[in-house]
C-alpha cells in the first residue's frame, strides 16, 4: 500500500518567497541532493486523448492519479517513473528508475520491452498506454529550493520560473525549448506524514495566502 502524505500548496509572491527562505534556513536542513539551496526539475507528464488527467485536476476529482518521468539538473544518469495518487486530499507517490535508452524508448513510442522490466510501475504505465492511450503530453520545468525537516518527515519547497514545453515532449533533448506559464509565481508546498511541526506551520504562515489546488501540468497547458 503507498504511503499517503498531507500536502499543503500556496500561491506566492517573489517577496513571499525571500522571507520564507530566510525563515525556513534559520529551522530547516537543506536537501542533500541540491546545489547552492536548489535544483532543476524536468518532468514530462503523460494524458490520454480525452486529458483525463487535467479535466480530474480542474474538476477537483477526490480520487485520481497521474505518470510522470523526471530527472533532475538535466542530468540523466537518474530518471524515475513516477505515479502521483491523490485520495480524500491525501497524496502518495510510486517510483520506478528508468535509463536514458527507455526513456527515449518511451517517447519514440517504442512500448514492447516494458512488460518484462521486471518493474510493476512501468508494466502498470503500459497497460495505461495500450489500454487508457496514455501517451507523453508535456514538459514541465522549473526551479525548487527543498528544506527537511525531520520530526513528521517534513519536506517544505518553494517551486518558481515554471516553464511549459508547449507540445514538445522529447524530454532528454536539450535542443527542446521551454517558455514561461502566465506571470511569474511561486509555489510554496509543504508535504508532512502524520503531524505538522509548530515550528514549520509557524514558519510558513502568510497573511493573506490560503492552501489551494495549484498544478504545474494543469498551468503548463494553458496553450493546449
Amino acid at each position: 500500500m503507498p504511503q499517503y502524505r498531507h500536502e499543503w500548496k500556496h500561491e506566492i509572491t517573489p517577496s513571499d518567497r525571500l522571507l520564507l527562505r530566510a525563515r525556513l534556513s534559520a529551522v530547516c536542513r537543506p536537501d542533500g541532493h541540491a546545489m547552492d539551496g536548489r535544483y532543476q526539475i524536468r518532468s514530462l507528464y503523460f494524458d490520454n486523448w480525452a486529458d483525463t488527467a487535467l479535466r480530474e485536476k480542474i474538476d477537483g476529482v477526490n480520487r485520481r492519479e497521474k505518470f510522470r518521468i523526471r530527472y533532475y539538473n538535466f542530468d540523466p544518469s537518474l530518471i524515475h517513473l513516477e505515479k502521483k495518487s491523490k485520495q480524500n486530499g491525501l497524496g502518495a507517490k510510486a517510483m520506478a528508475e528508468l535509463s536514458a535508452a527507455e526513456v527515449q524508448a518511451i517517447v519514440d513510442g517504442d512500448l514492447d520491452w516494458m512488460p518484462g522490466s521486471g518493474r510493476p510501475l512501468v508494466r502498470e504505465l503500459h497497460h495505461k498506454m495500450r489500454v487508457q492511450g496514455l501517451r507523453p503530453k508535456t514538459i514541465v520545468d522549473y526551479t525548487r529550493e527543498p528544506f527537511v525537516y525531520e520530526p513528521g518527515n517534513v519536506r517544505v519547497t518553494l517551486d518558481y520560473d515554471i516553464r511549459t514545453g508547449l507540445r514538445c515532449t522529447d524530454l532528454l533533448n536539450p535542443d527542446c525549448v521551454t517558455i514561461p506559464v502566465g506571470e511569474p509565481v511561486t509555489i510554496l508546498e509543504v508535504k508532512w506524514d502524520n503531524f505538522l511541526p509548530d515550528v514549520i506551520r509557524d514558519a510558513v504562515q502568510l497573511e493573506g495566502r490560503r492552501a489551494a489546488a495549484f498544478s504545474k501540468y494543469a498551468q503548463c497547458r494553458i496553450y493546449g
